[in-house]
């Protein structure tokens, strides 16, 4: 299972685990699972929003793991999604026993967990965690205080920022295992809801270390 989780809202984070996914289900004979915890990922993928139950329903409730393949929907021919649903969650919700479960099914998982504190249960499960983080100095006051360090960053960089990759490295305590421009051919992509089918070229390019 792969987390990617972000410490402040806008950092990439659905567009890393979008891609990551798409990756990941193009190389697996079985397919792919992504799994949204912050809700923008059928928008990012260009799909229709879910209108069933979804992972925020099953949290909130007491049904078995086996109930999570039922929430599954298509994204792409070999990507699943299970979609945030309608819950609001909350501390109580069941956030280790949902990373568990993530982690026992038979295909490749990417979970998409924002900026919120649901994090932890999976960052603790995880095969490899990534923090999605720009070099901006709000962000890193956010990242010195993780408890939890990532297994690695994804750095989505900036021209023109004071900070750079030794900062965010000496701040987090974990190594920049890829770096991804901030560029108008992975915002066209996004917004033209190309996600799904075709990656930016950079985006595949510079990911290709994460999978």
């Amino acid at each position: 299972m792969i987390v990617c989780f972000s410490v402040k809202g806008g950092s990439g984070t659905t567009v890393v685990s979008a891609a990551l996914g798409v990756m990941l289900a193009g190389r697996s004979d079985s397919g792919a699972r992504i799994v949204d915890l912050a809700g923008d990922l059928p928008a990012a993928m260009g799909m229709g929003e879910p209108k069933g139950p979804g992972v925020s329903d099953w949290l909130m409730s007491q049904d078995d793991a086996g109930i999570l393949e039922d929430l599954l929907v298509p994204a792409n021919n070999s990507l699943s999604l299970i979609p945030l649903g309608s819950k609001e969650l909350d501390d109580l919700a069941r956030y280790e026993s949902l990373a568990k479960a993530l982690t026992n099914m038979s295909v490749p998982v990417v979970v998409d967990a924002g900026s919120g504190a649901c994090r932890s249960p999976f960052v603790d499960y995880a095969d490899v965690s990534y923090l999605v983080i720009r070099p901006c100095y709000l962000a890193l006051r956010h990242a010195a205080a993780l408890k939890q360090p990532p297994t690695g960053i994804i750095l989505i960089f900036e021209e023109g920022r004071a900070l750079n990759k030794a900062d965010v490295e000496a701040v987090v305590g974990a190594p920049v295992i890829a770096e991804i421009p901030y560029e108008s051919a992975i915002a066209r992509s996004v917004d033209a809801g190309l996600l799904a089918g075709r990656l930016p070229t950079t985006l595949g390019q510079r990911l290709a270390v994460a999978v």
